[in-house]
């Protein structure tokens, strides 16, 4: 894929003054790091506030009448739940429960959500949706009309209010994973704002009109710089969600990866008559896996990274394999996320052994989170 082949961010312009790294990211071309790099973002993010592009994320109206009631059918989690004003995580899986998908759902109303998956799977998600919709929903691809914009950490908070003006006095009221529309609204080009995030500190996130999108920026950015903090690359992004243990489709969730060798099945509304691959996962369930995901923090000098074989304690037999692996800058040490063999038995504080390029690498067995979350 060139670059002329890939979808740009309607903040691509803002992006390239600011001296960005783009690079390929589910087809589109992303900023990966600015100039500070990504320890610099990484630690803003953690000590005061960081500012993301996230626009990449696919935003997926469905609407009509029975239109939650379609996709509580679709999707693992139990969309019952929540109500009016939340937002939920879910999974999309096909009939053997390996996940298509996972994305935020926001309710709106019965007849009104919104679904953020990622950006590589968005046409594939819509697709899969619309094939046994009921008459009256409407299942729209809106991925190039929304940008989606983050602002993360401790501060991040102050820094939103101060962007939006007299429109920020909502944000202290927000609760976790829950959203408000401003200004009407996406239907009226408004703004959605949502706190959650994926970097286990205080978030947020804006959707908003493309183009509307610069001008949101710039409000955004100026605020986060007043607080200590920056723009943020998908770097960062990663670095980030690695240390908390949260998973990324491709690396910890696929096809070939159930929720349950995820550690997701917490995400899954395992009492609902149906969803799909809710036959194979409730028989996984209770067989019991024969992997699960591990958090893993090294011992000893090194970074291990995905694709690298895990061994066990000796450092003689194959035992796993590395999804994510990198140099965590809150640690100051390599950490990993690998799929592990649940026979024998693997627990926190183990001692295993990933291959790296041919050197052992002692790591041990951490419960997730690697470092402390403050999303909530």
């Amino acid at each position: 894929m060139t670059d002329d082949d890939l979808q740009p961010s309607p903040l691509h312009d803002r992006h390239v003054a600011l001296g960005a790294t783009l690079g390929e990211f589910g087809g589109w071309s992303m900023p990966i790091s600015y100039p500070d790099g990504t320890v610099a973002e990484h630690t803003a993010v953690r000590e005061s506030a960081g500012l993301f592009d996230v626009s990449h994320l696919g935003t997926v109206p469905i609407a009509g009448p029975g239109a939650a009631a379609h996709l509580n059918t679709c999707l693992t989690n139990d969309l019952d739940r929540i109500g009016p004003g939340r937002a939920q995580y879910t999974l999309a899986c096909d009939d053997d429960g390996g996940v298509l998908d996972d994305m935020i759902v926001y309710r709106a109303a019965d007849d009104d959500l919104l679904l953020v998956p990622n950006a590589a799977n968005s046409t594939r998600i819509v697709e899969k949706l619309a094939e046994n919709a009921p008459d009256g929903v409407t299942i729209t691809d809106r991925h190039a009309d929304l940008a989606v914009l983050a602002v993360q950490g401790p501060r991040a908070a102050e820094a939103v209010t101060a962007a939006l003006g007299e429109a920020g006095s909502v944000v202290d009221d927000l609760g976790y994973m829950a959203f408000t529309d401003l200004e009407g609204g996406l239907s009226e080009g408004g703004i959605r704002l949502c706190r959650s995030g994926y970097t286990g500190e205080l978030g947020y996130e804006l959707i908003c009109d493309a183009a509307a999108a610069p001008a949101l920026w710039d409000a955004l950015l100026d605020a986060v710089r007043a607080v200590g903090g920056g723009p943020c690359g998908l770097a960062a992004r990663d670095t980030l969600r690695t240390e908390m243990g949260y998973p990324l489709h491709g690396h910890e969730l696929s096809e070939e990866i159930t929720p349950v060798q995820a550690g997701s099945a917490w995400a899954v509304g395992w009492d609902k008559p149906s969803f799909w691959g809710k036959d194979a996962l409730t028989a996984e369930r209770a067989a019991g896996p024969r992997r699960r995901l591990r958090a893993l923090r090294a011992t000893g000098r090194g970074v291990p990274r995905a694709g690298m074989t895990v061994l066990d304690g000796e450092g003689g037999n194959p035992v796993g394999v590395v999804t994510s692996g990198t140099f965590s800058p809150t640690l100051k040490t390599g950490i990993a996320l690998a799929l592990v063999d649940t026979a024998p038995k693997v627990a926190a504080g183990d001692t295993l052994v990933i291959d790296v390029r041919g050197r052992a690498l002692p790591v041990e067995v951490v419960k997730p989170p690697l470092v402390d979350s403050h999303v909530k």
